[in-house]
């Protein structure tokens, strides 16, 4: 998280077994961990696309996780 600087909020993705990660707002944009990281991934410029991203970073055929805000 060195390089990030978190501007409010955040959305935390829910599957079947509980939580699997967090999307958070930046400056410029949205990041996400998922909850084996050690840090933040890439930024990217929209909430659809950093959810996205951490879908596609789950295991394959995984179900769209369930991003509730906190």
């Amino acid at each position: 998280m060195s390089d990030k600087v978190l501007t409010g909020k955040t959305w935390v993705a829910f599957g079947p077994a509980g939580a699997l990660g967090s999307v958070h707002s930046v400056d410029g944009g949205f990041t996400f961990k998922l909850v084996t990281d050690d840090g933040f991934r890439a930024d990217y410029p929209t909430l659809e696309a950093a959810q996205g991203a951490l879908h596609a970073a789950l295991i394959p055929g995984s179900d769209w996780p369930e991003f509730r805000e906190h």
